[in-house]
């Protein structure tokens, strides 16, 4: 072992060279028939389980499990392609995108709770028209309210308006156009606009998933520790930040598996068919770990106390995935690898409130310009990121409808001496002659990036010194877990953060929402608002996908390159590695609840070595 606590590389491939047998985990009592349960880390503590108070991929990963959305993606289905999850058929589309009419399956019951007061609870239309109505109420402050506001959901933005203005509770009893339960089992949204892509969103539980008002009333701000939903599992556990453990939900309708691979995966077609009828989840239990330094996690993989670890830590990759393959010490013990390109940015933002580096002027523009230039991107994604990402030209991320793989700007653009030469021509030189430049009127130019204390991030904000220090420019880093950072950056309180940005439907407004003014303090933390931009966004919005939306969709996209409200770093490319028990693993990156359709096979697992905690 490393005093320093840290293991060398030869002890590394040691441990990956065989299998280790985990300490202290209890040995299945049952055998080989023993209980299917997936263990696994989340590099990132969730922050609640409420949909109406969440933003962030990993509590939004955890309440998809929980909540279900009238429609869902096809899991194996490429390309991708929507379904009836709760509906009973597609919806009705009607008045040119306007009018949409849900009708539910009869059936689908809620899981068990005290706020049920014994009796089993079905789900009704009217629990998706209350749902939806949270996300308006301001008690909730929601972060998704963004998305149904821009949709233009006829009454409701109104009725806000005036429980604001009258400081009275929301009124969910008041029935508005736009959202009214026809019948038992029926809703009906009318938006103002046309919204031609408005069905992505009932494919996301963790965003228009129902809830029982009574579960809501009885549990009041305490809601986000108590998901009650129809979804397929239930919240058994939980340790805040530490471990969230789901058990499968006796109530859940019965869901068959029925999924059909694209042509072409001899073995991914042959596992579908043995899990064909086969009843959903295939889990009893999916236990969540918060493990959020890199070498821990890794090593609770390797040690086979986790079956599964998401996107291999940047540290482990050279070791785990050398030349993008997975290392023969590691096919040797049968572990498997999915690799797949994630629908993301990463991003760092310039606050464009920020005294600083906020506001369009021209050297203020110039300075963010400058700073992306002087970014070695290929410095950073060889090192930083291990190579496991691409150079991002724009906002627009693969694998969603927008993205022109040709496109090209001076977004992924090295170049120092340009840098230099901007920073120069709008007057940021060094006034005082001690090496930092100072800001066109002499006042010192010091940014302050958020940063959090893992070794990525560690490593991603040595890049920018290094960068900074090369041009000039103070840089400091200001360094706090994830969710501190983000109440401080809804409330516009950083000059800098570096984040990712991840869709969970293919289509590349999600990115381009990023700039929409409307979104300040939602999806849009730069506080970006330029007329321009709103004009272009709005309008591609309404316009089907063709030729004309894509011609809007990429002006808008060369509008935030010019302005540079985010210095788009790149996208990222994840690879899963599974033990040999997790069979016929794969991934749907618009799908948050995988867990359903994953199968653990008790008996190999405990041949193996690997045991349930």
């Amino acid at each position: 072992m490393n005093p320093g606590g840290g293991l060398s590389r030869r002890e590394l491939l040691a441990l990956g060279g065989g299998a280790v047998a985990a300490p202290a985990l209890a040995a299945r009592a049952s055998g080989g028939d023993g209980p299917r349960i997936l263990r696994y880390a989340f590099p990132v503590a969730e922050t609640s389980f409420d949909p109406a108070a969440i933003t962030d991929l990993y509590s939004r990963t955890v309440v998809a499990g929980f909540f279900e959305a009238p429609l869902e993606y096809a899991f194996l289905a490429r390309p991708i392609r929507m379904r009836p999850n709760t509906a009973a058929e597609m919806p009705a589309i009607g008045d040119d995108f306007r009018r949409f009419t849900f009708r539910l399956a009869p059936g689908t019951t809620f899981a068990d709770d005290p706020a049920f007061k014994g009796q089993r609870r079905e789900l009704v239309a009217q629990d998706y028209v209350y749902s939806l109505k949270r996300h308006y109420d301001p008690r909730w402050k929601s972060g998704n309210l963004y998305l149904l506001e821009n949709a233009g959901i006829l009454g409701l933005s109104e009725l806000r308006r005036k429980a604001i203005a009258d400081k009275a509770p929301f009124p969910y009893d008041t029935e508005v156009e736009g959202l009214r339960a026809l019948d038992r089992y029926t809703f009906e949204i009318r938006l103002k606009n046309p919204s031609p892509r408005f069905l992505y969103y009932f494919c996301d539980g963790s965003f228009t998933g129902a809830l029982a008002r009574e579960v809501v009333e009885f549990y009041g701000d305490k809601i986000g520790e108590h998901p009650v939903g129809t979804g397929p599992f239930v919240l058994k556990s939980w340790k805040r930040s530490a471990r969230i453990v789901l058990a499968r939900n006796p109530n859940y309708r019965d869901v068959r598996y029925a999924e059909e691979p694209p042509p072409g995966d001899a073995a991914l077609a042959a596992a579908a068919r043995e899990r064909q009828g086969r009843r959903l989840p295939l889990l009893d239990e999916v236990h969540i770990g918060i493990i959020e330094a890199e070498q821990p996690r890794w090593l609770s993989f390797l040690t086979e106390e986790m079956d599964l670890v998401e996107n291999v830590p940047d540290e482990y990759t050279p070791i785990a995935i050398p030349n993008n393959r997975l290392a023969p010490n590691l096919a040797k013990r049968g572990i498997g690898m999915v690799r797949y390109p994630r629908a993301d940015v990463a991003v760092s933002y310039f606050a464009q409130e920020h005294p600083v580096v906020g506001g369009t002027e021209p050297h203020k523009v110039a300075l963010r310009r400058a700073i992306s230039l002087a970014v070695d991107l290929e410095r950073e994604i060889r090192l930083a990121r291990r190579g496991q990402a691409i150079p991002a030209q724009g906002p627009i991320a693969p694998a969603t409808w927008g993205y022109d793989p040709a496109f090209r700007s001076t977004m992924s653009e090295f170049n120092r001496a340009r840098a230099k030469a901007l920073l120069d021509m709008h007057g940021y030189v060094d006034r005082d002659g001690d090496g930092w430049r100072e800001q066109p009127d002499g006042q010192p130019l010091v940014l302050e990036y958020a940063t959090s204390p893992d070794q990525r991030f560690r490593t991603l904000a040595e890049q920018w010194q290094k960068n900074m220090d090369a041009i000039g420019i103070r840089i400091t880093f200001k360094i706090a877990k994830w969710p501190e950072h983000l109440k401080a950056s809804r409330a516009g309180k950083l000059m800098m953060w570096g984040v990712g940005w991840s869709s969970n439907q293919p289509d590349g407004d999600t990115f381009l929402a990023l700039g929409y003014g409307p979104n300040k303090g939602q999806a849009n933390h730069a506080r970006f608002d330029l007329p321009d931009f709103n004009r272009l966004y709005e309008r591609q919005r309404e316009l089907p996908d063709g030729p004309e939306r894509l011609a809007l969709m990429q002006r808008a996209a060369r509008l935030m390159v010019a302005y540079m409200p985010y210095k788009v770093h790149c996208h990222r490319i994840f690879t899963d590695l599974v033990h040999p028990w997790v069979e016929a693993y794969q991934r749907n990156i618009f799908v948050r609840e995988f867990w359903k359709y994953v199968d653990v096979n008790p008996a190999v697992q405990q041949r193996r070595g690997g045991a349930s905690t």
